[in-house]
């Protein structure tokens, strides 16, 4: 490619990267930030039937856009590839920070879905919840309660995913 072909490239594959990143991570970020404290509500019983509904509306939020977020890396990595920089330092600690984060969603998106199948049928404080870590220690994947601890590993879960991907932002922004 010429030179000032290659240019506009670059230049477009940034803005696809940003919009992705606005538009795919921005909604999960969001959605799973509030998504423990409406849980929170529901289990207290206030308008379980509202609270429900929100549930499943912030869930499907986390579920669609972090589908749409995966053109965020396809898009870096086309960026970094263009510009010859995948072996760089920061970058290589971008990627890994993503494929973290990405971990941390692979456990936060069921956790989420069996909180709202455990407020679905009637779970009351006994309402299992696979995949949330038990409080004894337990490895991931074990049996919880959809008790008061599910809306606490929930928001730690969201914490450390957007955390995460503001390190990474922070990475891109001062390319140490």
């Amino acid at each position: 490619m010429p030179p000032a072909s290659l240019g506009a490239m670059s230049k477009l594959l940034l803005v696809l990267h940003i919009l992705a990143v606005v538009i795919g991570l921005g909604p999960v970020m969001v959605a799973s930030s509030m998504f423990p404290s409406v849980l929170r509500r529901a289990l207290a019983g206030g308008d379980a039937a509202d609270a429900r509904g929100a549930l499943g509306v912030l869930g499907r939020i986390c579920r669609v856009y972090a589908a749409v977020s995966i053109a965020v890396p396809v898009f870096g990595f086309g960026l970094a590839s263009m510009h010859g920089g995948l072996g760089k330092p920061w970058l290589v600690a971008s990627i890994v920070l993503t494929v973290v984060a990405a971990g941390v969603l692979v456990f936060l998106l069921p956790a989420q879905q069996s909180a709202l199948d455990a407020l679905a049928g009637g779970g009351g404080a006994e309402a299992p919840v696979p995949g949330a870590v038990a409080a004894e220690g337990a490895l991931a994947g074990a049996p919880a309660t959809a008790s008061a601890a599910a809306p606490g590993r929930l928001a730690m879960l969201a914490g450390i995913f957007n955390l995460l991907w503001v390190v990474v932002a922070v990475l891109m922004v001062l390319r140490p």
